[in-house]
């Protein structure tokens, strides 16, 4: 099973057809399929150009334990890599996912192009809310608590996109006096991304297992050097480096640990192994993990996402410290909860200015198109936000009717409310000097977009204007767009976003495998 640029809901066709809804998020093995084997073996497993399917009679007669074999050692010689870095327990759920695929899936002799666009026969959506075909830049949205509908308003939908290769023409859009390139393609899986303090970027290869480094900009707007800073890792994500103002250490957050890795400013490759600080759930569900540090120094903290879509973690000891941003001294010790009740913060960020942490979440599925909205916040330590039970202030979820009242007044409103089932993922305060002075301070964030809304939305670049004043106001503006081709194709996914020394923005966009850059060449 071939390492994969599509995540779990590539997965979510396939279930859509043979499993009902609630069952998608709990079928064993089916996250790690979609972050692991799908680009190459197909979401189906139906294979696709030199690489065999799963569903035929040959693959399904074979045993588990010989399936398994296979996954752990891998056969390198023709292209599958092993997956001996996953634990056991997962292997063996990517073997049960495999021997429960439907038989006789037609390979595809290769990744499908969308020509054109398919037309659409949906109605308009109903402001504030939206979807891709009135995503523009400069268009500005704001959600606030009293527009969000009843559960079950509509139908809870399955519709997980189509990646398709860049049709010819197609490229980001963005407002009058900025301009796009592409910085990097070819890259495997590309996620989140963190500008080192001497200008260096560093980029997760999360299914790669690998960090790369890359440096400068050259005259046609590429990499001036890149390099492989360190490899197999199992699922990095997270980035950071520590002490801020003079490194020597670059974390990183694997899906079920943290590590760090001796640096000096400079350094495009470890210069040593990397040392494990803190264990952390692993397992599976949301596997993305952020690291950050207080402005201080003195506090390390991890975003760890729950396994399941709303399970009550009273019952669910699999829970445990998830849907959490965890703290930790910087060498790992005195674990403690910082804030809770936050199913999935996939990407942390620290306010340079005020030292106030922020997130940057993926809430629920389930309850409709317009239903539970993604969200930007600033976080309060101690703060409860809301999951499994409640969201978005005192709307309890039906599916925990009438569970721990007590914490009704306790729940914490977000600062931005974005669109429901956008995937908010990496967040980034503008800290640079080559775009407009009003930029300085906003957030910038990647919306991976959506899979459980039956009209797709996200998959943009957004930016939450502060207007210099430290706070956000709740709206938001589209930044990035044109990555979807319609509503089920799409050609890109933002997923990281970090400020480069230079001033522009870069992007890592994990459908594409590339990195856009994006400048400023207006007047200022």
């Amino acid at each position: 099973m071939t390492r994969a640029k599509s995540t779990f809901p590539l997965l979510a066709g396939l279930f859509t057809t043979i499993l009902p809804l609630a069952a998608m998020a709990e079928t064993s093995g089916a996250v790690s399929f979609g972050e692991h084997c799908a680009a190459c073996h197909g979401d189906r497993g139906q294979g696709g150009a030199n690489i065999p399917a799963l569903t035929t009679p040959h693959a399904q007669q074979q045993s588990e334990q010989a399936l398994f074999d296979f996954i752990t050692k891998g056969n390198p010689s023709n292209g599958m890599p092993s997956w001996a870095q996953l634990p056991e327990a997962e292997r063996r759920q990517l073997v049960t996912f495999v021997k429960a695929l439907p038989t006789g899936a037609i390979a595809d002799a290769a990744p499908a192009a969308a020509s054109a666009a398919k037309p659409l026969d949906a109605p308009p959506p109903t402001p504030p809310f939206t979807d891709f075909r009135y995503e523009a830049p400069g268009t500005v949205h704001k959600v606030t608590v009293a527009d969000l509908p009843p559960p079950y308003a509509t139908q809870s939908a399955g519709n997980p996109p189509k990646v398709v290769p860049r049709p010819d023409g197609a490229w980001p859009k963005t407002l009058p006096g900025f301009k796009v390139g592409l910085y990097a393609e070819g890259l495997t899986n590309p996620r989140l991304a963190r500008t080192a303090p001497n200008g260096d970027v560093f980029v997760a290869e999360t299914s790669a297992g690998r960090v790369r480094v890359f440096r400068g900009v050259t005259a046609d707007g590429k990499p001036e050097q890149v390099e492989i800073f360190a490899d197999g890792i199992a699922k990095p994500f997270g980035i950071a480096f520590y002490p801020a103002d003079k490194p020597q250490w670059v974390y990183v957050a694997g899906f079920d640990r943290v590590m760090r890795f001796p640096y000096q400013a400079g350094d495009m490759k470890a210069r040593g192994a990397a040392e494990v600080l803190a264990e952390i759930p692993g397992g599976t569900g949301h596997t993305t993990r952020d690291v950050q540090f207080s402005k201080d120094g003195k506090t390390m903290f991890v975003s760890v996402g729950s396994k399941s879509n709303v399970d009550d973690t009273d019952t669910n000891a699999e829970e445990k410290d998830r849907a959490d941003i965890l703290q930790f001294t910087p060498d790992g010790k005195d674990k403690k909860i910082f804030a809770y009740g936050i199913r999935n913060a996939v990407g942390l960020a620290v306010d340079p200015k005020t030292g106030e942490l922020w997130c940057s979440v993926n809430e629920r599925d389930g309850l409709g198109d317009n239903l539970v909205p993604d969200y930007i916040t600033h976080v309060e330590p101690g703060g409860f936000y809301g999951w499994p039970w409640w969201y978005m202030g005192k709307h309890q979820d039906p599916r925990h009717e009438g569970k721990h009242p007590e914490l009704k007044d306790k729940v914490i409103t977000p600062d931005v409310v974005l669109q429901p089932h956008n995937a908010s993922l990496e967040m980034t305060f503008y800290d640079g000097k080559q775009f407009p002075a009003e930029y300085q301070g906003d957030i910038f964030a990647s919306e991976h977009g959506s899979w459980n809304k039956a009209v797709r939305v996200g998959y943009e670049v957004i930016r939450v204007p502060r207007h210099q004043s430290g706070r956000a106001s709740g709206e938001y503006e589209d930044f990035l767009t044109g990555f979807v081709v319609d509503n089920e194709h799409v050609w890109g996914r933002p997923v990281g976003i970090t400020v480069a020394k230079d001033g522009s923005l870069l992007v890592t966009d994990d459908a594409s495998g590339s990195i856009w850059r994006v400048s400023y060449t207006g007047s200022k």
